[in-house]
């Protein structure tokens, strides 16, 4: 019985260390060059219009989670600096897919080295054996992201 309590007590650790972490990451609003600065909001919404074009803001909100009017805002944000643009579709001019200008497809780079940046310097630090630990890790982490996402998914088209 203590191995089952051990183990879900190491599981709950786990999930909090690791909404900890992605909280500490999500707030370090990176500066990227070139493009003045963006909240963290901001630069997230963009990541998933230059990763994914041609979302709608409505598909776009529900993917991130966020709420609507967050996501409109941010959109207005990004067109108004030219990093996005909204193109009306064909079948129903009410619906505007987001696609990423540009001016976003020449700084994509820029900003993810600008999210990675702090990560990577904060890797560098660690001792050998706690890196190794991480670098072992990527594949669990990877199938753990997927799968919430995939949670995720079910649970906003429910």
């Amino acid at each position: 019985m203590a191995d089952n309590t051990d183990a879900a007590a190491l599981r709950r650790e786990l999930a909090m260390l690791l909404r900890d972490l992605s909280w500490t990451i999500h707030r370090r609003v990176p500066d990227v060059s070139g493009i003045d600065p963006l909240t963290s909001t901001d630069l997230a919404v963009l990541k998933h219009v230059l990763e994914a074009p041609g979302m709608t803001v409505t598909e776009l909100s529900r993917h991130m989670t966020l709420k609507q009017s967050n996501t409109s805002a941010a959109v207005r944000t990004l067109v108004d600096r030219g990093l996005v643009t909204k193109e009306s579709t064909v079948s129903d001019r009410r619906i505007s897919r987001l696609f990423p200008t540009d001016k976003a497809l020449a700084q994509d780079e820029a900003i993810g080295d600008a999210w990675a940046g702090p990560i990577r310097r904060a890797l560098a630090g660690l001792d050998p054996a706690e890196a190794a630990a991480l670098n072992d890790a990527v594949g669990a982490l990877q199938a753990l992201n997927f799968r919430l996402r995939s949670d995720q998914a079910r649970t906003v088209t429910r």
